[in-house]
């Protein structure tokens, strides 16, 4: 049977079209390099089956479960009465010789954005995410150029990596890229892709500002699953960190309606463990910086009637210290509705940023509301004891190399880590890349950082920390019952294969510290490439 034809093909490449084993984390395992070494060729195989294995695909190669905000955008189009369908990358070829727009979204298309540029730093490898998909569009070069004179295929991209396209004109070209969409895509994405379809001029780039934002009346309702059941319960953040253009979009909450047909679609697909979606989880339903408790437990109850497994995208650090401390023990009432007979943890994603309070006064202020920012260490080792004790494990994340950033900050961050190491956690340091050091000319990869001494005894802590915790995360918590053994294992292979490779960075860059401490007598910073 022949398959059907989409005049817009929505795809990506493997690193996104993956449901990661259903372990959501292990999705960031893809935002490293290849760098386990094996025979035979088995290094590049052996990554793509741990971090990004196939999906199951139906007899049109539509993914059962896609990227959410691939199937925002689906939904949108089908709304409007576009005949869109979300393709997976292996399948795509059959679609593009009679497609009359292609569109690609990523989260990270050539590995500028941390954690992958981190690894690129660190490794001196380019990551896998960007790899992937400049290799995939090498792969459908030829068909979208074919497409495009015989057919007059449009090519847009979008997501939350568009802004990289920017930084790349010559892939522009080369790949054939009508129009780089840049923001929430609600407002504008209807009519761009009309005029598309009817063969109209296109902008070659489209911002979207604050104004175009879209209410939560003009989002769409996922259609099918999206990958490991995540589903939005709001966008935007009030707290205003300098570094962050999260902040800048206002903060929408989704009605527990709209939550629960999302909820739906996936639980009717068999999509039943999932993660509630926002940039801070337990502000849910309220209009500025402290939770609403009711509404943040009927959230929660609803979630659980659909899913056996609920875990967050986000919180912070102080919603979890001013929750637990100051509004009756709100987190552990949301630990006693999550955790029960089919889920005994669950996760999230937390931004520490810097140990350092005078840095923090300066970018991140809101950080810490309602309290100041100068509890900044209470706060934070308050907050890490409560998740520990109610199992909420949290992948916390450090900006190492910020603006202004001296010795004496690292030094704050590196106490202030140290006293978190009785706490289950991972954290992973992120450098500090400003836009105008994002290109290399060499290898169009981040390959240089300035490093203080103090920075390396920072990695050594941070790495110290995760790989303990992560040990006992993987074996008490993240692989449980016998279909996970074997799984299991390979995470630990990777895990002490990462463990003896720092023992040897560890080694290799003792030899810089000397040399950076001369550089800072001379008030000079030493530039040091990890490889």
């Amino acid at each position: 049977m022949p398959s059907p034809s989409f005049d817009v093909v929505l795809t990506t490449d493997r690193s996104m079209m993956s449901n990661y084993h259903r372990k959501e984390f292990l999705g960031f395992g893809t935002t490293g390099p290849v760098f386990v070494e094996l025979p035979f060729g088995f290094s590049e195989r052996f990554h793509s089956f741990l971090f990004a294995p196939k999906v199951k695909v139906d007899r049109w190669g539509r993914p059962l479960e896609a990227p959410y905000g691939m199937r925002k955008i689906e939904a949108k189009l089908l709304d409007s009465g576009i005949n869109a369908a979300v393709i997976d990358p292996d399948h795509v070829h059959r679609y593009i010789p009679r497609a009359k727009v292609l569109m690609l979204s990523h989260h990270d298309y050539f590995g500028l954005n941390p954690p992958s540029s981190t690894w690129g730093v660190i490794v001196g490898k380019e990551p896998m995410n960007a790899m992937f998909f400049k290799r995939f569009m090498e792969k459908i070069a030829p068909a979208v150029k074919e497409a495009k004179a015989k057919n007059g295929l449009r090519v847009i991209v979008g997501g939350p990596a568009a802004w990289q396209w920017l930084y790349f004109p010559e892939l522009v070209e080369r790949w054939g890229i009508d129009t780089v969409f840049d923001g929430e895509g609600e407002k504008l994405i209807v009519g761009l892709v009309k005029n598309a379809i009817e063969g109209k001029p296109l902008p070659r780039y489209i911002y979207v500002g604050v104004q175009e934002a879209p209410d939560i009346s003009e989002i769409s309702t996922i259609k099918y699953p999206s990958v490991n059941g995540l589903v939005e319960i709001g966008r935007g953040c009030p707290r205003g960190c300098a570094f962050c253009s999260v902040t800048l979009r206002a903060m929408r909450w989704y009605p527990l309606d709209k939550i629960e047909e999302e909820l739906r679609v996936n639980a009717r697909a068999g999509v039943i463990d999932g993660l509630l979606h926002a940039d801070e989880v337990p502000l849910y339903g309220s209009a500025g910086v402290e939770p609403n408790p009711e509404k943040l437990i009927a959230l929660h109850r609803l979630a659980k009637r659909y899913y056996r497994k609920v875990g967050w995208s986000h919180t912070t650090l102080v919603a979890v210290y001013h929750g637990e401390k100051k509004m009756g023990r709100l987190f552990t009432k949301l630990s006693e509705i999550i955790i029960d007979e089919h889920q005994d943890w669950w996760g999230a994603q937390i931004g520490l940023e810097t140990g350092s309070v005078r840095l923090a006064r300066k970018i991140m202020p809101g950080k810490a509301a309602p309290y100041k920012i100068d509890q900044w260490h209470e706060i934070v080792t308050e907050a890490a004891a409560v998740m520990h004790e109610i199992r909420l494990i949290p992948a916390i994340t450090l900006i190492v190399g910020l603006p202004d950033e001296q010795p004496e900050d690292v030094v704050e961050t590196i106490e202030l880590v140290e006293r978190l190491r009785p706490y289950r956690s991972l954290i992973v340091p992120l450098f500090y890349v400003p836009m105008s050091h994002v290109k290399s000319e060499k290898t169009g990869w981040l390959d240089k950082v300035n490093l203080y001494p103090e920075h390396v005894d920072l990695l050594k802590v941070v790495a110290r920390h995760s790989i303990h915790w992560a040990k006992d995360i993987v074996n008490r918590f993240y692989f449980k019952g016998p279909h996970y053994i074997p799984l299991k294992f390979l995470v630990n292979y990777f895990i002490n294969y990462v463990e003896k490779r720092m023992e040897k960075i560890e080694e290799d860059v003792e030899r810089y510290k000397e040399v950076l401490r001369q550089r800072r007598a001379a008030s000079r910073k030493e530039v040091i490439t990890f490889a």
